[in-house]
């Protein structure tokens, strides 16, 4: 999907767009390479390796450098599980930007419909909506109905709503950080 040049532009944008960001100027860094298309993106940020802040889009409204200045951002002061970050933590910050394929919805009671370190998944139920990236069932070591359970939990449902009509969805994605 994206060059290892294209990985490292869009991780140095990023890195600009927070250090601007978080010392008060709202302009956006330029990048002007042409780059693939994208069904939506996430940034994560992590302190000292540990979760600092995490929020993307599931669909594009923008360029993938525009929707990643703009996702760092909300990342570093949006997500509701953190206080905002502050430019003090910027030497302890890291960044990890997954760049997601297209939704497909699955059964996911079928053999190898999820597969871990490779698919992300998106569980809805209602208005309710729960979505965890491919990284994080590695992180934590998960099991599929392990993962299926905290996608739902995620979403504010119950763990075993996917056994219970609740819709899943997998992607790819293209995850690289600093």
């Amino acid at each position: 999907m994206l060059t290892e040049t294209q990985r490292a532009r869009l991780l140095a944008l990023a890195r600009e767009s927070l250090e601007r960001h978080l010392a008060g100027d709202p302009s956006l860094p330029v990048i002007k390479d042409v780059l693939p298309e994208a069904s939506g993106v996430f940034v994560t940020i992590k302190t000292n390796r540990q979760l600092r802040g995490c929020l993307g889009v599931l669909q594009m409204r923008r360029s993938l450098p525009e929707e990643v200045a703009h996702c760092v951002r909300s990342s570093a002061t949006e997500d509701p599980r953190f206080p905002p970050l502050t430019a003090a933590e910027l030497p302890a910050v890291s960044l990890e930007i997954s760049v997601l394929g297209p939704l497909e919805e699955i059964d996911p009671h079928q053999e190898g419909a999820i597969v871990i370190g490779r698919h992300g998944l998106v569980v809805e139920q209602g208005f309710r909506r729960g979505l965890l990236l491919p990284q994080v069932a590695v992180e934590w070591n998960w099991t599929p109905e392990e993962f299926l359970a905290q996608t739902c939990r995620k979403a504010g449902l119950p763990a075993d709503a996917w056994r219970r009509g609740a819709r899943v969805h997998r992607f790819d994605a293209q995850v690289f950080g600093e």
